[in-house]
């Protein structure tokens, strides 16, 4: 089990959260994951219960999902949740999970000084990676609407702020560069992008919404270093095996709304025998309360409180 990043204590797993020397950062361990073989999957959380499910279910990394946790919050993803919303939202998944957490920062929320204060706040909130992509604000979820992309020199100049703030600022930050311009431009130039991205000091590449398999192959060839696919669940991309994707060249598949969709279809089958009135039918869709409250975290929380009993 891993030790917790940031500061303070936390309650998940029975694991006292301490603050841990540099070499075990959150950006040094989620480096330290991507440099072993294999393709590495992510499931994407969208609040710190599904991040910890995440991790008990013994992933290495998850991804703070924009779509996902503009959905929790009521608003689809299309850059209605503000920086600080965004920061906050991390800071609960950071503090009360143990695995290293990459966030969707957008567009960075603004002009390049925007996105350098993006970094440092994001980095202190415990993030271990942040993405930032070259769309045209208001940015919009890459598998709906075809939306624009920036010019290539003003893209390199949000990417040049980014890693100036990681390099100033969070050396242990990995930045994970995404780019829309496969489907708002073309793929050559999504793959000119994303390689610039790199010789700046972006660590992992992410085109997002290749529509065919042969669109994939040429962004995994192309494409220099680590890069990231977008498993979105009847989006825009083929979903493949992992075995595939790594055949292909993929070293994350990241599954951003696996979670999330699978939770609505489950409330909304609950609440549908719940309108019916026979409540006997939505205990067998439940899980057992003592298990809720041992994930939730009351079975840490009551050994802990323990410790500081009054005689």
């Amino acid at each position: 089990m891993s030790v917790g990043f940031v500061g303070g204590v936390g309650f998940s797993h029975g694991v006292r959260r301490q603050k841990v020397t540099c070499s075990a950062t959150p950006g040094n361990q989620l480096r330290e994951i991507l440099a072993r073989p294999g393709i590495q999957l992510m499931p994407c959380c969208f609040d710190s219960l599904s991040a910890r499910l995440i991790e008990r279910a013994g992933f290495n990394v998850t991804f703070m999902s924009g779509f996902a946790s503009a959905a929790v919050h009521g608003f689809p993803d299309t850059g209605l949740m503000s920086f600080e919303e965004v920061r906050r939202h991390l800071q609960y998944v950071t503090e009360t999970n143990n695995i290293p957490v990459i966030c969707d920062a957008d567009t960075g929320y603004g002009n390049p000084l925007n996105v350098k204060r993006t970094i440092q706040g994001l980095h202190a909130a415990g993030a271990a990676g942040i993405m930032i992509e070259d769309q045209i604000s208001p940015k919009r979820c890459g598998h709906t609407k075809v939306r624009g992309v920036v010019s290539f020199d003003e893209a390199m100049m949000r990417m040049k702020a980014a890693i100036d703030a990681r390099d100033a600022h969070a050396s242990d930050l990995v930045i994970v560069a995404r780019t829309d311009a496969a489907r708002a431009v073309s793929v050559d130039e999504a793959i000119k992008r994303a390689n610039e991205f790199r010789k700046m000091g972006a660590e992992v590449s992410f085109v997002d919404a290749p529509d065919s398999v042969e669109a994939m192959q040429r962004l995994c060839d192309g494409i220099e270093g680590w890069t990231m696919c977008n498993c979105l669940e009847m989006g825009v991309t083929p979903i493949l095996e992992p075995a595939r994707l790594e055949e292909l060249g993929y070293k994350i598949a990241a599954y951003p709304l696996t979670l999330l969709s699978s939770a609505v279809k489950s409330m909304e089958e609950a609440l549908d025998v719940l309108q019916t009135g026979d409540v006997s039918k939505v205990t067998p869709m439940l899980k057992e309360f003592a298990d809720l409250q041992e994930i939730v975290g009351f079975d840490d929380y009551f050994r802990e409180e323990k410790l500081y009993e009054v005689p």
